[in-house]
């Protein structure tokens, strides 16, 4: 994820991000006293409302029990949720029970109310689950902190297209997170083959009723390393799952690109180098961008490519359209990233997108991957589009965003991948970066779910049949 000239950055960060969790982090309004128990009582936390839709919540949490060292080690149990609208006064009613035990709970909620509070409790062997340490879920104000949760209000309009975004598989990576000598090493998979659990299991997900995704966009880092194999297997793996430049669209990014003087071989397997690609769904327009540089990390674009952008705005500056390209934009994502301005899109580049944006208000969205976090920038200028890092899809929180487009707007939903060795590889790699990854990578509540009103009466609202 970070060259090793920012990884000094990033440890700085991180550590101010303790420190910040150390003095500011309210307790939940629920926390119990500190408890000592024995070896075979199981200990609820890492509680987390990771998504919430018009009519759905998905809420996670992690059992432990402590072993004989007395260390704490995930421990099955069952998996409840208890609701109530948070107005009402009622008791608490079970909205979610799973006597199927396992360490890692997944619970999702169906059928309730769009634009409604609900108070909700968790448990696990009769234990309410908590929030963890961390102060994306103990800050003031959030579900996990209050434990009340507001479902999202729709657009108008019919549903036209499902979009999932997705980026940073890293096919053929064996050590996950960052991997510093002396001070702390990456984590390894039983079977070193992580992302491809990862991502099958994110495909497998993708194709159910409930998530009923049209289309997959993936911005960069495919690959670990950009080799002939990692590349020709990370295909075959989405084109088991669909088209490609039909059902699924991808872009390059920093981890995808050869050394100069070797064969590109991704380019041979998905785009050549520099290549800006288009396509069309349903009257939607998406657009993806090469941010790459020959070596570093950083994201440029070449003068070619803005200029064929510039042109096919300057065309269709109306038409719905959806840009992608793995580095951010904006200078919100340059100073609030750990690796700093240089790890993202350059300014000048980033200047120019901007420019051409506020002349295209057609472009809506400019979905971005390469800082393995979910964030919603702040534009740098006076533009209607809407800048969206999307979390890995290879660690935690290891998942995707849904893009639900409606004629009145969208909305956005992040979601982990739910299969149970998914979850399971997700929760391990929430202690990345010496325990802090979850204050990096999962964003806040507003990052990972929110709705735009706009208008896509225009496009078709025929989806296309599976």
């Amino acid at each position: 994820m970070l060259e090793p000239r920012l990884r000094t950055m990033w440890l700085a960060n991180a550590a101010s991000g303790a420190a910040a969790v150390a003095v500011r982090a309210p307790r939940p309004v629920f926390a119990t006293e500190s408890w000592r128990g024995d070896r075979d009582t199981v200990v609820a936390s890492d509680l987390e409302v990771v998504t919430v839709t018009d009519r759905s919540a998905i809420i996670t949490w992690t059992t432990r029990s402590r072993n004989r060292a007395g260390r704490l080690r995930p421990a099955p149990a069952d998996t409840e949720v208890r609701i109530r609208p948070a107005d009402g006064r009622g008791a608490m009613r079970t909205a979610f029970y799973e006597a199927r035990e396992t360490p890692f709970h997944y619970a999702e909620i169906d059928g309730l109310e769009a634009g409604r509070s609900y108070r909700f409790e968790a448990y696990s062997q009769g234990r309410r689950a908590v929030p963890a340490r961390t102060l994306v879920t103990r800050r003031s104000g959030t579900p996990e902190s209050t434990g009340v949760f507001t479902t999202l209000t729709p657009p108008p309009g019919r549903l036209l297209r499902v979009l999932a975004l997705a980026n940073d598989v890293h096919f053929g990576e064996t050590v996950s997170g960052l991997w510093v000598a002396g001070v702390f090493e990456g984590l390894r998979h039983d079977s070193e083959q992580y992302p491809e659990l990862m991502v099958r299991s994110m495909l497998a997900e993708l194709r159910r009723p409930d998530r009923g995704a049209d289309h997959l966009i993936v911005a960069g880092d495919l690959t670990d390393s950009g080799t002939a194999e990692q590349s020709r297997g990370v295909r075959q793996l989405f084109d088991e799952w669909g088209t490609l430049g039909r059902d699924y669209f991808v872009c390059r990014g920093n981890h995808d690109v050869r050394p100069p003087e070797e064969p590109d071989h991704w380019g041979a397997v998905f785009h050549e180098r520099e290549r800006l690609v288009e396509y069309f769904a349903g009257g939607l327009r998406l657009i993806g961008l090469d941010t790459t540089r020959a070596r570093g990390a950083g994201g440029t674009l070449t003068p070619p490519q803005l200029a064929h952008l510039r042109e096919l705005l300057r065309g269709e500056p109306d038409r719905p359209t959806m840009i992608f390209g793995h580095h951010p934009v904006t200078r919100h994502a340059a100073v609030s990233n750990p690796g700093g301005p240089g790890f993202v899109l350059d300014r000048t580049n980033a200047a120019a997108l901007h420019a051409m944006y506020q002349s295209a208000p057609g472009v809506f969205l400019h979905h971005s991957g390469h800082t393995h976090r979910n964030r919603l920038s702040r534009p740098d200028s006076g533009t209607g589009v809407e800048f969206l890092e999307v979390a890995a899809a290879k660690e935690y929180p290891g998942g995707y965003t849904l893009l639900r487009i409606y004629e009145g707007g969208y909305m956005v939903n992040f979601h982990k991948t739910r299969a149970d060795a998914a979850l399971r590889w997700s929760t391990r790699t929430r202690s990345q970066y010496m325990g802090m990854h979850p204050d990096h990578s999962l964003g806040s509540f507003a990052d990972r779910n929110h709705v735009v009103r706009r208008d896509f009466s225009g496009l078709r609202a025929e989806r296309p049949a599976r």
